[in-house]
């Protein structure tokens, strides 16, 4: 008895890693089949940028450095999407065979 319960145990543990490992695969490319075209507008998340920190400057006025904190993080985040659009356009060689 012992020895068929081991068994069935692996067996389902087995089953089991099976199924866990072949969820991602799927999970990812279905994310991958419903990206679209990626657009970046630049002078839009300029605004954004600069409304992040000016609110980051009056909630350091305020005393309140946490939440200011988060606004200049929220500020450096678009600067960074910011930097990786124009270094996207940068390198960019265009179609292929074109």
């Amino acid at each position: 008895m012992r020895r068929r319960f081991t068994t069935l145990a692996v067996s389902a543990a087995i089953a089991g890693g099976v199924l866990f490992s072949a969820v991602p695969a799927q999970a990812a490319e279905g994310a991958v089949s419903a990206r679209g075209k990626v657009t970046c507008h630049i002078g839009q998340m300029s605004e954004q940028v600069r409304a992040h920190k000016s609110k980051a400057a009056k909630l350091d006025a305020r005393g309140q450095h946490k939440a200011a904190g988060k606004e200049r993080a929220k500020a450096r985040a678009i600067e960074k999407r910011i930097k990786q659009c124009q270094d996207a356009d940068n390198n960019n060689p265009g179609p292929i065979g074109g």
